[in-house]
């Protein structure tokens, strides 16, 4: 499992994107699982995090799920039309 970070805007997205692509890399199971739970202070970046590590769990054939997705993070990836690639591990 890879765990978000408690901030995650855009002045740290680039490196948590980064980091969070290397930790899925690093994951020896089929399905990568991102902990959002500690996410506290986010913007719209955090999305495009989400989706840079299930774009790196495909190419590792494996498959993504996000676990404990804040509400209005959810909220914002219905808007972006993006919330099916983003699946509840629930």
């Amino acid at each position: 499992m890879i765990v978000l970070p408690v901030d995650l805007t855009h002045d740290h997205a680039s490196a948590c994107a980064r980091m969070l692509a290397q930790a899925v890399r690093a994951e020896t199971g089929a399905v990568v699982v991102a902990d959002a739970s500690p996410l506290q202070k986010f913007d719209s970046s955090a999305l495009a995090v989400l989706l840079e590590c299930r774009r790196e769990a495909l190419l590792q054939r494996k498959s993504f799920a996000v676990k404990a997705l804040p509400t209005r993070l959810r909220d914002l990836a219905d808007l972006y039309g993006v919330a099916s690639l983003l699946p509840d591990t629930a």
